[in-house]
């Protein structure tokens, strides 16, 4: 199921976008989704810092007190990854959003055509986030690992040992090397080759303290110290692209 929130302080937008919502879902039967809304930016945080986030925020940026742009670096701090749609009757903004890895920006007042296939892209977007994974063998049988869920991987004795947010999960006696062993994540360029015997994912990566990688659920990896300078560097540049990616194209 989706989560979805959307943040305007003026109620018929408010209404307008929720039941634009309720008409997207229901034509779309195979797609579930909860959706809530809230009046402020202030609102919508406590409700995430309380209860946990969405996979899409839809926000208003012209609000008082805390303005969508606002809001929007504030969960890019929590390292929150929801996807951000920005609604605002004024274009100033636009080059703002870029810094918060913003989806899409709509002018309003919002067109439901255009509106339903930003939908359709963002939501391809997500499904194919929640959907990638590996599969790894374990002693107790194979085992599929979602991407989102890996924090970093590390070789322990002669075994792969991946760290996910709920559990560790330790593959079957590795034949080859770590490189090779941990090519699929390789592939997907969330995931960063460390040194000879780690892989972390950026997205779960808040910050490069020294020698060691600061992680999102508050542990730390330590960095081996020739590969740390490095790390960093890919780090930054990782975000760096995410940040400045162009709007995807809305025919």
């Amino acid at each position: 199921m989706l989560k979805i929130a959307i943040c305007d302080d003026q109620p018929e937008y408010l209404q307008k976008i929720d039941i634009l919502l309720g008409k997207y879902l229901q034509t779309h039967p195979n797609l579930t989704g909860k959706v809530e809304t809230f009046n402020s930016g202030t609102a919508l945080l406590n409700h995430v810092e309380e209860q946990g986030g969405f996979d899409l925020y839809i926000l208003d940026i012209l609000m008082p007190g805390q303005n969508g742009i606002a809001v929007g670096k504030y969960l890019r701090r929590m390292q929150d990854t929801g996807e951000l749609i920005f609604l605002t009757s004024s274009n100033d903004y636009a080059a703002d959003s870029y810094d918060v890895q913003t989806f899409f920006y709509l002018l309003k007042p919002v067109e439901q055509a255009k509106f339903f296939r930003v939908l359709d892209k963002v939501i391809e977007k997500l499904t194919q986030r929640k959907e990638s994974a590996i599969i790894v063998e374990t002693l107790e049988g194979p085992r599929r690992l979602l991407l989102d869920t890996i924090l970093y991987g590390e070789r322990v004795g002669k075994v792969i040992r991946y760290y996910c947010i709920n559990e560790i999960v330790d593959s079957r006696t590795v034949r080859t090397t770590f490189r090779n062993a941990v090519s699929p994540l390789l592939e997907d360029k969330r995931f960063y080759l460390c040194g000879a015997s780690f892989v972390l994912n950026f997205q779960h990566v808040a910050g490069v303290n020294g020698h060691e990688a600061l992680l999102d659920n508050g542990t730390t990896v330590p960095l081996p110290r020739t590969a740390a300078i490095d790390f960093k560097r890919a780090w930054g540049n990782y975000w760096l692209t995410e940040s400045h990616k162009s709007y995807p194209s809305i025919e």
